[in-house]
């Protein structure tokens, strides 16, 4: 299944100042299978090495950190040649070896002909431990679940995609062809961007099976938090994953640690939740008591927390396949949590990581607050068809922003500079929204 960043695993192979390079991403989310795929397509070979399967292959990386002797090591160890620029050394789950994280600063600084690709399911986790990392001495890439438009790649939609990116923002979607884009949305809500996931439905197009594939990923998942994480944690990281659907559907999305466990402060349960934050399992949306740039500057404590993947959020709320028969209706159930979640994902992924939320005196709150390079714009999202959004309305008389953005089940429309973008375009926001011209005022609907 193609993935999007393949192009830019392209980029970090041609670039003369290439360094080792570091892909991150939640378990399960293909990082290995996309190095393998790449080191096939682009290398003569790979030279592959797992930490965690094999343990013991560590010791490849004691004693003098000479690349010379490393990639000798790696190569009787494996059995095949190494060739400078022409093999792919893949370092798999490299957390569990902190001699081969080190081993990386060398390859930079002594043979950065060689091509080194590390990946690892705990790095955020570790470096917010401040474990010690080759800080300047590796290339960063992380790798989320499968996007909408990834999806859509591996259900065979390619003329969609080529649609989707092509819009321009004065054209509005046939239709027909937005009738069936927001039915494919649907479909993606429930399963989700995990791979096996998504093959799983490609394959069968069935739901169920889908959801059997979800359930065993939420075990797994599970089983990690009391094989990586600290005793004393466990029990705190379990009751905060298992929270986070209940917080989603409550209509004020603001986590609440006493819906955690009665009484619970928020030291209490900081340190395991930032151990899913770093394990990349949960997104944070801070509250901003003013959206001005940097975000970071106007958080006052307050946030919301999303799953990683739609799908395994739909999973762990018990949706049933049955909600995507009826118009609408699992958006509805889950009270626009789906909607909201996807829609955090693909800013995300698209590299919109800036993102955060407003209220205003309690009685209005704007979903998201994205700044997307060039301006700080509101976001509402809705999963339905009815765009009148009163917090919006507060929010553009108080700071008039020059572009008011709605992401909803309608079809593609600027009326002023009220955007309205349907939930299948939420992947174009950064071209759609950083286009100039638009009015200074609201439009009243």
């Amino acid at each position: 299944m193609k993935r999007l960043l393949y192009e830019d695993l392209l980029e970090w192979k041609e670039n003369p100042r290439r360094k080792p390079l570091i892909l991150q991403g939640a378990r399960q989310v293909g990082k290995t299978h996309l190095l393998e795929s790449f080191g096939k397509a682009e290398f003569r070979q790979t030279a592959y090495l797992n930490f965690e399967e094999d343990p013991e292959a560590g010791e490849l990386f004691e004693g003098r950190m000479d690349p010379a002797v490393i990639v000798q090591r790696l190569a009787l160890y494996l059995d095949r040649e190494i060739e400078a620029g022409h093999t792919l050394i893949i370092l798999d789950e490299i957390q569990q070896c902190q001699k081969a994280i080190t081993a990386l600063k060398y390859f930079c600084e002594k043979a950065p002909a060689y091509a080194v690709a590390a990946a690892g399911s705990h790095l955020g986790l570790r470096m917010r431990e401040g474990a010690s990392f080759p800080v300047g001495k590796v290339d960063f890439l992380m790798l989320y679940p499968m996007s909408f438009i990834e999806f859509l790649l591996a259900c065979g939609k390619e003329r969609l995609v080529d649609f989707i990116t092509g819009l321009e923002r004065t054209e509005s979607v046939p239709g027909p062809i937005h009738t069936e884009l927001m039915g494919l949305v649907k479909t993606y809500l429930f399963v989700g961007g995990m791979p096996e996931a998504v093959l799983t439905y490609v394959e069968t197009s069935n739901l169920e099976m889908v959801r059997r594939v979800q359930k065993g990923l939420l075990i797994a998942f599970a089983a990690d938090f009391s094989k990586y994480a600290m005793a004393s944690d466990i029990p705190k990281i379990h009751a905060i994953w298992d929270s986070v659907p209940q917080q989603l559907a409550k209509a004020n999305k603001k986590f609440m640690y006493a819906m955690v466990r009665a009484g619970a402060r928020s030291r209490e349960y900081e340190r395991g939740m930032n151990w899913l934050l770093g394990c990349g399992l949960l997104h944070r949306v801070s509250h901003l008591t003013n959206p001005r740039r940097p975000l970071v500057h106007y958080q006052d404590g307050g946030f919301k927390l999303y799953f990683f993947d739609v799908g395994l959020l739909a999973a762990k709320a018990g949706i049933p396949a049955e909600s995507l028969l009826g118009r609408d209706r699992m958006l509805v159930e889950f009270n626009g949590a789906l909607a909201e979640n996807a829609v955090l994902q693909e800013l995300i992924s698209s590299g919109l990581e800036d993102v955060g939320y407003w209220t205003s005196s309690g009685n209005a709150e704007v979903d998201f607050i994205v700044d997307n390079g060039h301006d700080i714009l509101p976001l509402e999202v809705k999963a339905g068809e009815n765009p009148k959004s009163k917090s919006l309305k507060v929010y553009a008389r108080k700071y008039e922003p020059g572009l008011i953005t709605r992401c909803t089940g309608l079809n593609f429309k600027l009326n002023g500079n009220i955007l309205n973008l349907p939930l299948y375009m939420i992947s174009q926001y950064i071209r759609m929204t950083r286009i100039r011209g638009a009015p200074r005022r609201a439009n009243e609907e």
